[in-house]
């Protein structure tokens, strides 16, 4: 009598992190043996996974655009777009993605082989990840740069007598023309004329000589993020135990010490102001449907990656609802500290708010350190802003994207993998090499590389989950790795909520493009093709991969789309003749018309 067919599940653990592997002992039909193994990483700790995403989630948006937006758009009123968007599609997203890897236990390219036509989604979003990676770690080596200058007695950017700096810069108290100030303040100048030197660029044609100062805080980041994923999830879960718990304890310590400096509440007073007459505009809602997709990570895949680690029975739903609520909890308070700050410089430089208040780099690089230098021992609270900073960005470009890319090598060869971690020691730098005007590619970057892409993504992620792979057999998924079906509510949001939110704003994204500027800059046409082709390369992967895949099938056309749609565990049906059926309902229909009505509607307009 043969041998039957074994499975046997070995366990061990290293370092406190658990390995799984299996093996498959072939029946005594076959005449050969045939054994298969798998082994993947899971997290020692359940607190190192929640720990990675929330770190990755919680990023330097959170603090120097959230804050902003929510005064800009009406205060307090914001928040109701804010969460309403957050409850129809954010969380709902969210709670897609953590499940589809846990399940499937693949990086974000591996876990469509569940629909293998939608196979291009995965390398969309590695190729976003990979784009995203370049440019925030210049982020992070400018966040390094500035901690190197905090260790001075006095902080280089609150005087004009530097060599860096022009015959226009002036102390805000000793002028009296407010817009002559605000641009030409000393620490604008440092930013622009002492960090970047972009003085000596004319633009994105003329990028200039790098700048070796820069040029080394990039190579430390480089190694830095390299040693923090060179063992995968044994380092990187250990690493967030800091880099994603600093950021709060550094933010409770400002908001204490912010709270107390003159002219805090006012600030605090004009971030929180209700303005419900500012929810009549629809860029208030644009705005906040946007924020939702770029805050709280969905699109990236690495979601998928870091659940992709979990114990198969791990509670996906539970950690959805408190990771996502803890994310758009920390932008809520992170406003407070911005904003107890602002207050404070509006008041000791007796200028309206509006002058001081601001989002993005000049945020964090300019008007932030122009208040800590006001303060009594301003050297030690730069050090621990910047500090901030370098946690924040840590987390979220070596703990969140590059493990993308890792997770999904990892399925492929070791060979892969080595080769992509030596291109991220070697390449970066040499593509990123920090010259005068390298703000200039910055900006391009980082307003291509994640933008309409990131939202093309979701979408057809979205739209290939909930319509070929089904969210009947998502939810039978669901099911089995947390003992409860996923309610109505979830499903609903699903296969059609989601789905029409992402596509509207695909829509609008595109309706509402104006090309890149920074400051009094115009890019020029050039480079706003290059910048598209950028955004386009990533998405192209979806078509371009749906078309190689029918193409390599073997059969009539009807035959490889049917291989094409189902599951790669279910191929032995197709043989059979048991094709899965995709008819399109009239649910379907009902959302393809409301797409083409309001696309008709924004073109009119």
């Amino acid at each position: 009598m043969g041998p039957k067919e074994v499975e046997l599940i070995l366990v061990k653990e290293q370092n406190g992190v658990q390995f799984t592997s299996s093996t498959l002992v072939a029946s005594a039909c076959n005449e050969t043996a045939a054994s298969v193994s798998d082994e993947r990483e899971t997290w020692g700790k359940k607190i190192d996974f929640l720990l990675s995403v929330i770190g990755f989630a919680v990023d330097l948006a959170n603090v120097w655009r959230f804050p902003y937006l929510c005064y800009k758009n009406g205060g307090g009123a914001f928040l109701v777009p804010y969460l309403f968007f957050m409850v129809i599609a954010g969380m709902p997203l969210f709670y897609m993605e953590l499940a589809l890897g846990q399940y499937n236990r693949e990086g974000a390219a591996g876990v469509w082989k569940i629909c293998p036509i939608f196979k291009g989604v995965g390398f969309t979003v590695i190729l976003i990840s990979l784009y995203v990676g370049f440019y925030y770690n210049v982020i992070i080596s400018w966040a390094l740069f500035y901690l190197f200058s905090s260790f001075t007695d006095e902080l280089p950017w609150v005087h004009c007598n530097n060599t860096w700096n022009s015959p226009n810069c002036s102390d805000w108290a000793d002028n009296s023309s407010v817009n002559d100030i605000y641009k030409v303040t000393p620490a604008q100048e440092y930013f622009d004329r002492g960090v970047l030197h972009i003085q000596d660029s004319n633009g994105i044609d003329d990028l200039g000589r790098p700048r070796w100062q820069l040029t080394s805080c990039l190579a430390v980041v480089i190694v830095v993020l390299y040693f923090s994923l060179w063992k995968g999830v044994k380092t990187s879960g250990k690493v967030v135990w800091v880099t994603a718990t600093m950021p709060y304890v550094v933010l409770t310590v400002l908001l204490l010490r912010g709270v107390t400096l003159p002219g805090a509440i006012d600030g605090i007073k004009a971030y929180l102001s209700v303005d419900f007459l500012r929810l009549c505009d629809a860029k208030v809602w644009i705005e906040a449907a946007t924020q939702i997709c770029f805050s709280l990570g969905v699109g990236f895949g690495v979601l998928i990656a870091f659940s992709s680690y979990n114990k198969f029975s791990n509670n996906c739903y539970r950690d959805a609802i408190i990771t996502s609520s803890i994310n758009s909890l920390t932008s809520f308070f992170s406003g407070f500290v911005v904003f107890s700050f602002l207050g404070y410089l509006s008041q000791k430089h007796n200028v309206a708010l509006d002058k001081v208040a601001r989002d993005g780099a000049g945020l964090v690089f300019v008007i932030y350190p122009e208040a800590i230098a006001t303060l009594p021992g301003s050297s030690v609270w730069a050090v621990i802003f910047f500090i901030m900073l370098l946690t924040l960005g840590i987390d979220s470009a070596s703990m969140g994207t590059f493990n993308v890319f890792i997770a999904t090598e990892k399925h492929v060869s070791e060979c892969v993998k080595t080769y992509c971690k030596a291109n991220i020691i070697h390449l970066l730098p040499a593509f990123f090499s920090s010259p005068q005007g390298g703000m200039y590619v910055f900006t391009l970057l980082d307003y291509f590389a994640a933008g309409t892409s990131i939202l093309f993504g979701v979408l057809i992620e979205a739209i290939g989950i909930a319509w070929f792979y089904g969210v009947d057999r998502f939810s039978d998924d669901i099911e089995e790795m947390i003992g409860h079906r996923p309610s109505r509510y979830w499903r609903l949001c699903w296969k059609f909520v989601s789905p029409c939110f992402l596509l509207v704003m695909v829509i609008v994204s595109f309706a509402t493009f104006h090309p890149p500027t920074y400051g009094t800059y115009t890019f020029p046409p050039w480079a706003t093709t290059v910048g598209w082709c950028l955004a386009m390369s990533s998405m192209a992967m979806v078509p371009l991969y749906a078309i190689y895949k029918l193409c390599s099938l073997p059969g009539k056309f009807c035959d490889r789309l049917a291989y094409a749609i189902t599951p790669e565990t279910d191929h032995h049906l197709v043989d059979q003749g048991e094709v899965r059926q995709f008819t399109v309902s009239i649910e379907m229909i009902i959302v393809l018309y409301s797409a083409k009505y309001f696309y008709t509607t924004t073109s009119e307009r």
